[in-house]
């Protein structure tokens, strides 16, 4: 059974769980504005890496209040990491957690031991962004797809509810899959509109600053992602992340969507193993 701990930030706290033993791990979760969801991922971690994950800011039991920028999340990670004790530790990210698992690996490499990302939202502008809203929107049947983006549109717009997003991500959910017939049911999450918006907003602006083009070339941390040929965001998004990243390797798993782990069990351990042997 995890062990559960709450770790002060600026604004509050950050709930977090530790489960495991062996060298430290942290897992980013994704989203932005999503409860944490990646418990099914510790059980391949656990018996041989201390695997600590917590939730973001915005929704409990971690602080709901902002800011809600890159910045405010790199600092969120780092906080984790001395809250924990932990002067280094490898970073497991997946979606929006692998682009922010990449800002901390740039500009705080002396804390990371390796880096995997998972499926990220990619390092060059727009990391695929677009890609994933059209890739989705083609493998949703007509009929589900214009509530979908109705939904969607009130949400993102301050005229609908959390729970209107969370009914198009139910809507759309298949389509991160491989085969999409063949989805999980979507887990109870919960989402922040605030986090989310405000999230990709600074996303934005960091692309347009260039950030992670600018800083990548220059970490020298082992690195290594894991992507999905069936993805909803391409997999030459994370193979032009990789190479932005000296030595970083990367590897496409055929017949597999955006959630690795539920799709090829023992992948992202793998990934980790082989990054641990190079730290």
């Amino acid at each position: 059974m995890p062990t559960e701990l709450d770790i002060s930030v600026t604004g509050g706290e950050l709930h977090a769980w530790r489960q495991g033993s062996g060298p430290p791990v942290v897992v980013l979760h994704g989203g932005p504005g999503l409860s944490e969801y990646t418990q099914a991922l510790v059980g391949e971690l656990d018996d041989a890496f201390t695997v600590y994950r917590y939730q973001q800011r915005g929704l409990a039991p971690s602080t709901t209040s902002g800011p809600f920028d890159i910045d405010t999340h790199v600092a969120d990670a780092v906080a984790v990491l001395d809250g924990i004790g932990l002067e280094r530790a490898y970073v497991i990210g997946h979606s929006w957690g692998g682009h922010l698992a990449m800002h901390l690996a740039a500009r705080h490499p002396d804390r990371l031991l390796g880096l995997v990302s998972v499926d990220p939202l990619g390092a060059i502008p727009d990391g695929g962004e677009a890609d994933m809203e059209r890739i989705l929107t083609e493998r949703i049947p007509p009929e589900g797809l214009s509530k979908a983006l109705e939904l969607d549109r009130r949400a993102m717009a301050g005229e609908g509810t959390p729970e209107d997003a969370l009914e198009s991500l139910a809507i759309l959910w298949p389509g991160y899959f491989s085969p999409h017939a063949a989805a999980p049911p979507m887990p109870d999450i919960e989402l922040s509109i605030p986090c989310y918006a405000g999230t990709f907003d600074s996303i934005h602006e960091q692309f347009a600053l260039g950030t992670l083009q600018t800083l990548l070339p220059g970490l020298e941390v082992p690195s290594f992602f894991l992507l999905g040929a069936d993805s909803p965001i391409p997999p030459e998004h994370g193979i032009a992340s990789a190479a932005l990243i000296p030595g970083a390797r990367y590897e496409v798993l055929d017949n597999c969507g955006h959630f690795i782990w539920l799709e090829s069990p023992g992948s992202v351990r793998r990934a980790l193993d082989s990054v641990a042997a190079l730290a």
